[in-house]
């Protein structure tokens, strides 16, 4: 997924307890990186767009996965921060590697003049403009310097915003953590888009976004795609391509079945507001399939909670009676309360960690087939899957009116991640394609 899933300051708390919980357990049973034995694997792992706090589907992924990995290997990490977000307590969070630097990056806001300045600039060059601002000097000469200087065994460009700030060609090894298909996006985006001169330069966008992403896909010693759906799509011109699919997870100890009873007629969705993916589904909604749903249930109720919601947001919402809180501590609370999960999503790429939170809270979701795409869910068992406005508020209608079948449809989708998409079970399928990758090029 892009950058920009759930925003939940609840899950800060959690994973601090977690890393403490860590760093116990290793000063009790003897650290490996402290008694100088073997630790795996000596990996760089570079990301543009931070760490800390986990308010994001990228961020959450990625931040599970490399604390996992360096209970059992050396990991140094280096990443940007924005303004106001704690660098100091992301080095915190990840005790137990080897180094984490992060660098101050602000990429200009669509619509500003940095960004149009920045948007024509990128004419002329084969960077589309999201991984032209995607470049950070100081993070791409502090990569350049360590892999001279240290021996690693593979390099993380993690999403494909990374790339662009790793020097190609070298020794080690690359992996290309793609937690999207970025051109997929930016694809989507222009087929939605109503106006046309957007769509024109959406269509320009998404085919230089393509261009690049095959080329990175044509650099990498190993792709790492979130869904076998997304490792095909990055390969399909790349026969060639070392590529593997690893499952999405799930915090499946702190999103659980709270106990708390449902609010018979209310929805809700989660999803950091500021991505145009999440507003576009939730302005859908609100407009098109919410009337419907209320021509049987007059009484439904739709909460959007997600950070920065934009005023045109603010107003549609207002307009149709939905709520919506803007950033909260803690998601869960809402997602209980709530009879049923929406994810009405048009555009978007690689797996919504938001549709497994909700699973392992024992949640009815109905989704959009881009919402649920490359996750491992059977429909009308895991999830009800619906596209068209009515077939959507079909759906939703008939899980309101069945509160037997909302809760086992929930407690087959608790069974289904908390049986098999652990962070830890995820971090292991990673950890594994490393090292084989690893293999490969020392047989080589």
């Amino acid at each position: 997924m892009h950058p920009g899933d759930i925003n939940n300051m609840g899950l800060q708390r959690a994973t601090g307890e977690f890393s403490r919980q860590m760093v116990n357990s290793a000063s009790q049973q003897g650290n490996s990186h402290d008694t100088g034995m073997p630790v795996g694997m000596n990996i760089l792992w570079v990301k543009v767009g931070g760490l800390w706090p986990v308010n994001t589907g990228g961020r959450i992924r990625s931040f599970h996965i490399i604390s996992e990995l360096s209970r059992r290997n050396r990991v140094t990490v280096l990443t940007t921060h924005m303004p106001g977000e704690n660098s100091d307590e992301l080095r915190r969070q990840l005790p137990l590697c080897e180094r984490v630097d992060s660098y101050s990056y602000a990429p200009p806001k669509v619509r500003s003049k940095h960004f149009l300045w920045a948007l024509f600039r990128s004419w002329f060059s084969a960077l589309p403009v999201d991984l032209w601002k995607a470049r950070v000097p100081a993070l791409r000469n502090e990569v350049s310097l360590l892999l001279e200087k240290e021996k690693f065994d593979i390099c993380v460009a993690d999403f494909l915003f990374a790339v662009p700030n790793i020097p190609f060609g070298g020794e080690v090894p690359l992996v290309f953590f793609a937690h999207n298909v970025e051109y997929m996006i930016w694809k989507r985006l222009c087929e939605n888009d109503t106006s046309l001169l957007r769509s024109l330069l959406l269509s320009i966008e998404w085919r230089k976004v393509r261009r690049y992403e095959n080329k990175a896909c044509r650099i990498a010693d190993l792709i790492v795609a979130v869904s076998p759906e997304d490792r095909d799509l990055l390969t399909a011109n790349i026969p060639e391509s070392n590529a593997c699919a690893i499952s999405t997870g799930v915090d499946i100890d702190y999103f659980r079945p709270m106990g708390t009873a449902e609010v018979q007629a209310e929805l809700v969705f989660t999803g950091s507001m500021d991505w145009h993916p999440n507003e576009d589904a939730i302005l859908y909604f609100i407009k098109e399939i919410l009337p419907l749903i209320r021509k049987d249930h007059p009484m439904v109720s739709l909460t959007v909670v997600g950070r920065n919601p934009s005023l045109q947001l603010i107003k549609e919402a207002f307009k149709y009676g939905v709520r919506v809180s803007g950033t909260v501590s803690d998601i869960r609370p809402y997602v209980a309360n709530a009879a049923v999960y929406i994810v009405p999503l048009r555009i978007g790429g690689g797996t919504r960690l938001k549709i497994f939170e909700a699973l392992a809270m024992g949640k009815a979701v109905v989704s959009t087939r881009v919402g649920a795409e490359g996750l491992p869910l059977e429909n009308g068992k895991h999830f009800m899957c619906a596209d068209e406005p009515e077939h959507f508020a079909q759906a939703v209608v008939s899980l309101l009116q069945d509160p037997g079948r909302r809760r086992e449809m929930g407690a087959a989708g608790r069974e289904l991640v908390a049986g098999h998409y652990s962070w830890e079970q995820v971090s292991r399928e990673f950890e594994e394609d490393c090292r084989n990758l690893i293999t490969q090029s020392n047989a080589a």
